[in-house]
């Protein structure tokens, strides 16, 4: 087994969830091969929805995850196999989306990455594939609990947002 790789690959997993909560986007461009692919599966989003390309995942995410939805993605108990500058991983993951322009709605699910990795010329690993079916998905308004106050640093950039 190359650890070195699997170890790299790891990060690039992890700073592709990290750049998604942060929207940090032109970190996560690197991230990705210029002709990755993925496919989200959530009931929420009314089905699979399939990208081909960086600019087209990208563009998704930006205009997906606007100023009002506020995300957090954790993945773990990796298995990836390498092979040569190709790799294949599953991912158990979690995640909260809190919408908060619509009621402060938070969704909260889990399912399984499934990921193709390549190792580019430069010799840096990139994701290749990524994509998920979801193994459930929870819906929430929690603008309808009394008491309820939301206070979210979306990111550094921006003051707080906070919501009653």
């Amino acid at each position: 087994m190359d650890i070195a790789s699997l170890e790299e690959i790891k990060r690039v997993k992890y700073r592709y969830l990290r750049c998604v909560d942060l929207k940090s986007w032109d970190e996560l461009e690197d991230a990705l091969a210029p002709d990755a692919t993925a496919e989200y599966g959530t009931p929420s989003g009314g089905g699979p929805l399939r990208f081909t390309g960086r600019e087209a995942i990208l563009d998704f995410l930006r205009n997906t995850l606007d100023p009002g939805i506020i995300t957090v993605h954790s993945a773990g108990q990796p298995e990836i196999e390498i092979d040569g500058d190709t790799a294949e991983g599953t991912w158990s993951f979690e995640d909260t989306v809190l919408a908060t322009e619509h009621n402060n709605t938070m969704i909260k699910g889990a399912a399984f990455y499934e990921d193709r990795y390549t190792r580019g010329a430069d010799g840096v690993w990139r994701i290749q594939h990524t994509g998920y079916t979801r193994t459930y998905e929870y819906l929430v308004p929690l603008g309808d609990l009394p008491g309820f106050t939301l206070t979210a640093n979306r990111w550094a950039k921006t003051p707080p947002l906070t919501a009653s």
